[in-house]
């Protein structure tokens, strides 16, 4: 089989339900309807520790949170691993490109890309004034580079007021056609027209919306703005009291307590998702016209997801479905190998897109991938055994006590938050939103039981002594990066 292309469309903070195609009642995405809708969908796909930084650990290195070691968030630690995975592709004769997002340390670190044309969004750490000038985001970002040399020096990215975490909301103030996402797709078809024709390539065309800030174009925002909209999920066990409080902070963890401006967000979150949807079709209709397209596998995946007010909560790094489901789609060019539409509830995770991807490009797997390939799935081959998860351990450390551990399976899904030693159960076949803690309903005690014995098992030998083999171990110090890769 001829070596394929590879293009990895990625979002950052893309809810996993948030597709026409997943079924949700009221976000508009054609083009990647389209792709799921002709390829293999996965519905259970998640991100273990659901944040930017340890995702795209594990999307680079094929390893579990454990052995990457980024079990937080935590900007300007060096990424110093073994593999990675535009590493592998670049050493066995692709040409490789990454642009957008990549959100790693130091900032222009390639990860083994041959060509990056960066734009990490608004970070924080990289604008601040005690950044070494040659890391600082106005001498990093060829996006911000661009955008100055069009509209002069004083033009910057976060320009239209809405700010990096919060669910304020503007549309954007320029032209379109300079938006951060328009330039992704811009970047990525200048990638195909000018690319080497004698090499197969691995395009990575990474968008940061919607992640925050909301500020689509206006037109965009016209479609959602008056329309009524799905309410978040709200359980019988929601802290409505830390909204009360905290609710009038335009970057609180849990939310918004103004309902219009709720509404906003919420718009504003579904127009990113539509413009990004537009211009992911823009960049499809450019590999048509290559004639690469038969020739290239297609994926489409998000890092985390975003709470969006469900149960009173906001952004990312909880356990819950809106933070951990993610989209994962994969379209295999007809030239590629044979493959028919599927649908797999397979339980699948950021780790598992490197094997998957070296599969396709008939390369070899490096030692110590704690992922499995999906490739037999996809074109429709038995699935091996070992290929079959029957639970995913995801966990994130944060502040103010919220660090929590989840073991979720086909089925449910149970969480401990290690620091509160507090517990819940949720019976996702039954409840998918989560709007029931069943922690202490009789007829779940026994699965219950297992699901804590899996954790147990899971964090037994961690170095935060989360467990000590036999029962789970509370108010343990929560670190963002394990010592290994410190």
């Amino acid at each position: 089989m001829k070596q394929p292309n590879i293009l990895l469309l990625m979002c950052d903070q893309f809810r996993g339900d948030c597709l026409s195609y997943a079924g949700h009642p009221d976000v508009k995405t054609p083009y990647l309807d389209t792709l799921a809708s002709d390829g293999a969908f996965f519905d259970r796909a998640y991100s273990s520790c659901p944040s930017c930084i340890p995702a795209r650990a594990a999307l680079f290195t094929g390893k579990s949170q454990e052995h990457h070691g980024r079990v937080g968030y935590e900007d300007g630690i060096d990424w110093n691993y073994d593999h990675m995975l535009a590493e592998e592709f670049s050493t066995h004769g692709y040409q490789t490109q990454c642009v957008g997002k990549m959100h790693v340390h130091p900032v222009r670190k390639h990860c083994g890309f041959q060509g990056l044309r960066l734009h990490d969004g608004y970070l924080g750490y990289y604008r601040d004034a005690s950044i070494p000038h040659f890391q600082h985001q106005t001498v990093t970002d060829d996006y911000l580079y661009d955008l100055k040399n069009a509209l002069g020096s004083h033009a910057d990215f976060n320009a239209s007021g809405p700010e990096c975490n919060s669910w304020v909301t503007h549309p954007w103030i320029y032209e379109e056609r300079l938006h951060p996402t328009n330039w992704v797709t811009e970047e990525s078809i200048r990638f195909l027209e000018t690319r080497d024709r004698t090499r197969p390539f691995f395009l990575m065309s990474s968008y940061v919306r919607p992640h925050q800030p909301f500020d689509a174009p206006a037109s965009y925002f016209d479609l959602y703005k008056d329309k009524e909209l799905r309410a978040p999920a709200c359980g019988d066990w929601d802290d409505t009291a830390s909204t009360e409080q905290f609710g009038y902070r335009k970057d609180s963890i849990y939310g918004c307590n103004d309902a219009e401006q709720q509404h906003n967000a919420m718009a504003g979150y579904y127009a990113c998702i539509t413009h990004v949807d537009h211009q992911i079709g823009r960049l499809l209709s450019a590999l048509m016209e290559s004639g690469e397209y038969d020739n290239t596998v297609i994926l489409f995946l998000s890092d985390h997801g975003e709470l969006l007010f469900d149960h009173h909560l906001y952004r990312k790094v909880f356990a819950y479905e809106g933070s951990t489901h993610i989209p994962l789609l994969f379209h295999v060019g007809k030239n590629v190998c044979p493959s028919k539409p599927i649908r797999s509830n397979t339980i699948t995770e950021l780790r598992d897109i490197l094997p998957t991807l070296l599969d396709f490009a008939g390369i070899p797997v490096p030692e110590g991938v704690d992922g499995f390939s999906l490739m037999p799935e996809i074109v429709g081959k038995p699935k091996e055994e070992q290929n079959n998860r029957e639970y995913l351990h995801g966990e994130h450390s944060f502040h103010s006590g919220l660090s929590s551990h989840f073991i979720v399976a086909e089925t449910d899904k149970y969480i401990w938050y290690s620091e509160k030693n507090t517990e819940q159960y949720f019976d996702l076949r039954k409840d998918p939103r989560e709007e029931h803690n069943a922690i202490a309903d009789e007829a779940y005690q026994a699965r219950i039981a297992y699901l804590r014995a899996l954790l147990i098992q899971e964090l037994d030998g961690r170095e935060e002594g989360y467990s000590d083999g036999v029962s789970l171990q509370s108010g343990c110090t929560p670190v963002a990066n394990l010592s290994h890769i410190l």
